[in-house]
């Protein structure tokens, strides 16, 4: 029996804390349910928590609290904080490099990207010059670290912090994802109302592709083998699913509302939207251009980030 697990975060008034789920399945591509495992308490972390990354091999979680201003790193096997990253400015996103055991996190209010490095509570180094950085990728066959901000995508390399090329986009990045066998990134950008497709190679945006039915896309996932992109819109709860090769709207399923991540697991061939309307819900693809809601998994009001570790079959 394979087992998953699922950390979705809680914007709650009292003490926030991780909750994680448990999947249970009988073979590999068979249908999840999702059941609570355990909680993980942050202490004096109160208010909305942000996006998250973790070190597989050092088997820890860093989570951005955006409204304590830290970061929280997590020991998984312990199952409980064992450090804080303290006096950030509303950190949204965090990205870790395994390579040089440095995380970074993205500040929102005027605090660029900071660089930690393990041992070290203060910043090593920092670029100051990305308004609003949100959220961040990371590509580390090129050794870059990609990060939204303001109205564009910075390259940055990871051990200068220097940015290396820009990429201006109509408005403010959302979610995106980089292609692993192409050359492209699909970046939403909510307020254009519409999914932005970027040449690493130019630099620039070579197509848009507008959201039919439905806006305020935030959150996505690529399913790169199946040329697939999903987009998790929030007026209406909708995940739209396009055909990368033509930059075609092929489906429109509901799903929970306020969704602010979303995953796909290639080996179950399911997607997990994290939504802030206090619900996980599990997407089954039936081929590239069906898909149903398996399940909702309840969890709390502003619980909307997550993380989906396919190496340990984790969420």
């Amino acid at each position: 029996m394979t087992k998953c697990r699922a950390f979705s975060s809680s914007a709650l008034s009292a003490a926030a804390f991780i909750a994680v789920f448990g999947l249970f399945l009988p073979g590999p591509v068979a249908a999840q349910s999702l059941a609570l495992e355990q909680t993980v308490a942050l202490p004096g972390v109160q208010g909305r928590l942000d996006h998250i990354d973790i070190d597989i091999e050092g088997n820890r979680l860093f989570v951005a609290a955006l409204a304590a201003d830290s970061a929280e790193v997590i020991d998984l096997k312990a199952g409980k904080r064992i450090r804080r990253l303290q006096h950030l400015h509303e950190p949204q996103g965090v990205a870790y490099f395994p390579a040089s055991r440095r995380l970074f996190v993205a500040n929102g209010s005027g605090g660029g990207v900071a660089a930690f490095e393990d041992g070290n509570a203060a910043a090593l180094v920092s670029a100051k010059d990305l308004d609003d950085a949100d959220n961040m990728r990371v590509d580390l066959s090129a050794d870059r670290l990609y990060v939204g901000y303001a109205h564009a995508l910075a390259v940055l390399d990871p051990g200068t912090l220097h940015v290396v090329a820009r990429v201006d986009l109509a408005n403010h990045p959302e979610g995106f994802e980089l292609e692993h066998k192409g050359n492209r990134i699909f970046v939403n950008v909510p307020r254009a109302g519409h999914i932005a497709v970027v040449d690493r190679s130019s630099g620039k945006v070579s197509a848009t592709w507008p959201l039919q039915g439905a806006s305020g896309n935030f959150a996505m996932a690529l399913d790169e083998p199946n040329h697939r992109l999903f987009v998790a819109a929030r007026q209406p709860a909708t995940m739209l699913v396009y055909d990368t090769n033509t930059g075609r709207q092929t489906t429109a399923l509901a799903i929970c509302g306020d969704a602010d991540d979303l995953f796909f697991d290639q080996q179950r061939r399911q997607l997990y939207a994290v939504c802030g309307e206090g619900v996980i819900a599990v997407i089954r693809q039936l081929d590239p251009d069906h898909y149903a809601v398996t399940e909702r998994r309840e969890t709390a009001a502003g619980a909307r980030t997550g993380l989906f570790v396919p190496a340990r079959s984790t969420l």
